[in-house]
């Protein structure tokens, strides 16, 4: 048992490591991405985006029945069996539960134009621009099937790999065409982006999975609609606040309020993907397969937790203290009030860490009605407290806000687990989350106590104990798997 134990620990930290890296690259594209487009679209523009970026969303999350998600737990069920019969059959029913609902996005987009527009934008009418949103929510639900099908066969290093390739193919497709176009480029892009996803995406699956194109069947995909009906549900709550939140933001406040929230909560939210990237790809169908024994599902949430922590945590500790270089550096400063919002916003991820891989469990066990609901609960906690934030505290209480969502659900989601599920975290992670949670605190306190000098000193001393410690006990855990793997 030990020795398995450890392997699990190194299959962790190797696929960590490798969609790490991959995000990490997709990070440094990204900052430069964004750092052209804040030059080019400026706040007005870039607020713009995000308002139509967010629509795009909503509309794939609200038709795409999350076959994308729920698919993934029956096609990793099929595949572990080495039934290649089962497994074409199911392949075929993704597919073309697939192409259903990239044509019912198709016509919602076409529908549901005008009613966007006018929820959205307090001026202008933009229905046009959001009809023409139509083919980029098809594409995305097309692509969606492919990859639960990688996801699921484990195809994990054609997946990192198509990852890296939409990385460069995003900064070398909207680029120039903000820089001809400006503001009147964003919604080709966004097609032109889905499109080439979508061509990444099926040039791998099908060389894999070639297209059966007689067997076009809904059929065997109850299991699917199931998890993938609760799974659009809370798209849609989530896809909603999301709209609901830029939206009030933009008629409380203004397109360029809307532009500098979505900066600080890209950095904060967008970014940690760096670590959380490999869970959907490759934690999530390992879960699945031990659902069931809580012994089992304990271990692995509990080292997935542990990666997370001491992964995620150094990087956090060093954002929060750099935050007032990085802003200009990858924006402009027009995005300097951002400043204080993104340092107050970096601490949720302290407790997404210690929530995202006990929020898997319910998705594992595929209990529909309940992930919608714990789901739910944190967008309706964002949506109160960004009201409250932003009212009271101006754009740094939407970072207060998004602090207090995440502390909420960590309280929630844990809670539930452990009197649903017997799920206990180890007193392992409770030291490691305890250690960096009291550093990152610490780092905060300093932005809105010290200045100059003294807070470059404190802060550097801060980022090199959280780098030192989480160093420290992962080159533990790797002598302890690679002893372990010897004997």
């Amino acid at each position: 048992m030990g020795k398995t134990q450890d392997q699990d620990y190194r299959h962790i930290l190797k696929y960590t490591g490798i969609f790490g890296g991959v995000q990490g690259f997709q990070l440094v594209l990204g900052l430069l991405r964004t750092k052209l487009m804040a030059l080019l679209l400026g706040p007005s523009g870039m607020g713009l985006a995000s308002l139509f970026q967010s629509a795009s969303q909503f509309l794939s999350q609200a038709t795409n029945l999350g076959v994308a998600v729920s698919a993934v737990r029956q096609l990793s069920e099929d595949h572990d069996a080495e039934d290649k019969a089962l497994q074409g059959s199911s392949i075929q029913t993704v597919r073309s539960w697939s192409l259903f609902t990239a044509l019912l996005g198709l016509l919602i987009a076409l529908v549901s134009g005008p009613v966007i527009s006018h929820a959205t934008f307090d001026s202008g009418n933009h229905t046009l621009h959001l009809v023409w949103l139509g083919p980029a929510v098809a594409m995305m639900a097309l692509t969606g099937g492919e990859t639960a099908i990688l996801k699921a066969t484990r195809q994990l290093g054609r997946l990192a790999l198509i990852q890296l390739l939409c990385a460069l193919m995003a900064l070398f497709i909207s680029i120039p065409i903000y820089y001809m176009f400006g503001e009147t480029g964003i919604v080709p892009v966004i097609n032109l982006m889905a499109f080439s996803t979508l061509l990444l995406t099926s040039y791998h699956s099908l060389r894999l999975y070639p297209v059966r194109w007689i067997a076009f069947s809904l059929g065997r995909g109850s299991g699917i609609l199931r998890l993938g009906i609760a799974f659009t549900l809370a798209g849609i709550v989530g896809s909603g606040a999301e709209m609901f939140i830029r939206s009030f933001l933009n008629v409380s406040g203004s397109l360029d309020t809307v532009g500098l929230y979505n900066a600080g909560y890209m950095i904060t939210i967008t970014y940690a993907g760096l670590v959380f990237a490999a869970m959907e790809s490759d934690y999530y169908p390992r879960l699945s397969s031990v659902n069931q024994n809580v012994e089992a599902t304990n271990k692995m949430v509990n080292k997935q937790m542990e990666v997370s922590i001491l992964t995620m945590a150094p990087l956090l500790t060093a954002l929060i203290i750099l935050l007032p270089v990085l802003i200009p550096l990858l924006f402009s400063s027009q995005f300097l009030p951002i400043v204080a919002m993104t340092q107050v916003a970096a601490l949720a991820m302290f407790f997404k860490a210690m929530t995202l891989p006990v929020a898997y469990i319910t998705l594992a066990r595929g209990l529909s009605l309940t992930y919608l609901v714990l789901e739910s609960s944190y967008y309706v906690a964002l949506v109160l407290f960004v009201i409250v934030g932003y009212r009271y505290w101006g754009i740094w209480g939407t970072g207060l806000a998004i602090m207090l969502a995440h502390l909420a659900e960590f309280l929630i989601i844990n809670g539930y687990a452990r009197w649903r599920y017997e799920y206990k975290q180890s007193s392992t992670v409770m030291k490691y989350g305890a250690i960096h949670l009291l550093i990152g605190l610490s780092a905060y306190i300093l932005t809105i106590t010290v200045d100059k000098v003294v807070y470059w000193l404190l802060g550097g001393i801060l980022v090199i104990v959280s780098l030192l410690f989480s160093l420290w006990v992962l080159n533990q855990k790797r002598k302890s798997s690679s002893t372990s793997t010897r004997l």
